[in-house]
């Protein structure tokens, strides 16, 4: 970030670093924009600005590092990793650099104890850009596979019956009583962590900052935590 002459993000996460980003100018965009901020990112790069386009927890995960390389193979941008400097192109060309960050279902697992030591499934609730049939297909296989369920999206003003929809799919698969871990704002401020179980998780508040993490069959809960054993004490003795 301290290399950076530009800035580019959405709006609330550029608040979020105000402090780190004096100085330096500042493209912020709202919500849905992101093909406009990434366009903004690249042509302040073009034209030999260094951009940091920024993302909340890791920017390959649910964020703008896919998008931007997207938009580089359409606009026929050539993308030279930030390591190689022996490169040679005649043809447009950027060095980028995809730094890793912590992400929601990270940060929301150590705040919950260890609810993914073993397989899981993550997926958005969010029909923007995925149709809901092909949504509903990804949360069907995960429940019949035995996935501990990581959900981002869960909830927004105007998307408000996914997540009852998952709740009851899933259903379909566990225990009423399987442990659901409810993580908001991981590691803010306004962070609020919370533990229910399936068969309440339609009584949780929930939001667009929220990851909802949905136990598989052995998950457990004990002393204010949510962990799931990966299968240690099938094969030794750990008592």
């Amino acid at each position: 970030m301290s290399g950076a002459d530009t800035v580019v993000g959405y709006g609330t996460y550029v608040d979020l670093i105000r402090p780190l980003i004096k100085g330096k100018e500042i493209i912020s965009t709202g919500m849905t924009k992101e093909v406009e901020r990434v366009a903004a990112a690249l042509a302040a790069a073009m034209s030999g600005s260094a951009v940091a386009l920024v993302s909340s927890g890791d920017p390959g995960i649910y964020a703008m590092a896919g998008l931007a390389f997207e938009m580089c193979v359409q606009r026929r941008i050539d993308v030279i990793p930030a390591g190689d400097f022996l490169a040679n192109t005649e043809k447009p060309s950027l060095r980028i650099e995809v730094v890793p960050g912590i992400p929601a279902l990270c940060a929301g697992a150590a705040l919950l104890g260890a609810p993914l030591t073993h397989d899981f499934a993550a997926i958005s609730l969010s029909d923007l850009l995925t149709p809901w049939d092909v949504i509903e297909k990804r949360i069907i296989a995960a429940a019949q596979a035995d996935f501990v369920m990581v959900i981002y999206n869960p909830k927004s003003r105007k998307r408000n019956w996914q997540l009852q929809k998952t709740r009851e799919i899933v259903l379909g698969y566990r225990d009423g009583h399987t442990p659901v871990g409810i993580v908001t704002a991981a590691m803010r401020p306004e962070q609020v962590v919370h533990i229910t179980t399936l068969d309440q998780l339609h009584l949780a508040d929930v939001n667009m900052q929220t990851t909802v993490f949905i136990g598989n069959s052995s998950t457990c809960a004990s002393a204010g935590f949510m962990f799931t054993p990966r299968g240690y004490g099938k094969k030794y003795a750990i008592g």
